[in-house]
């Protein structure tokens, strides 16, 4: 599987401190795939920055991105990710933000998506790496599924 991880941060870039939410990603993909080719990018909270690496779409089998899916003024994934979907998979995402919403009610403000662009599958995280964790629990279940399906394989049932 070959997945690019994007991390958009604004402080992170400038070298404030530490990505650490793209290596938690990386980490749980490794840990369920192998073999496994990951390319990381940390870009600012860019929209033609973002935009030019989800349009590598070709290249990849998944593309997960972390930051940017909040309420701040700077959040723009969803806004740059929406439209680029060819087919968007929202099932995903409101389970996750139900299921932790019970116990933290801020989970129901990240505007996270899922979808597919071609052939590659797309995922949006929030940036904190509890968020990631809590996230990739969910998306991992489901990963290999999503890719035979985009394969044209595994038609069954769910």
């Amino acid at each position: 599987m070959k997945t690019l991880i994007i991390t958009l941060s604004d402080r992170a870039a400038r070298g404030e401190y530490e990505d650490l939410s793209g290596p938690e990603i990386e980490q749980q993909l490794r840990a369920a795939f192998q073999p496994l080719e990951v390319e990381r990018v940390l870009i600012g909270d860019e929209p033609d920055a973002l935009k030019a690496q989800v349009q590598r779409t070709g290249e990849f089998d998944v593309i997960i991105t972390t930051g940017g899916t909040g309420i701040g003024p700077r959040d723009i994934t969803p806004e740059v990710v929406n439209p680029m979907l060819d087919k968007e998979i929202p099932g995903i995402m409101e389970y996750i933000r139900t299921k932790h919403a019970a116990r933290l009610p801020s989970a129901l403000l990240s505007r996270s998506v899922a979808g597919v662009i071609g052939t590659t599958l797309i995922y949006t995280l929030p940036g904190s790496v509890k968020a990631v964790r809590e996230y990739m629990e969910e998306i991992l279940r489901s990963l290999e599924h999503a890719l035979k399906m985009i394969g044209g394989g595994d038609h069954g049932s769910m």
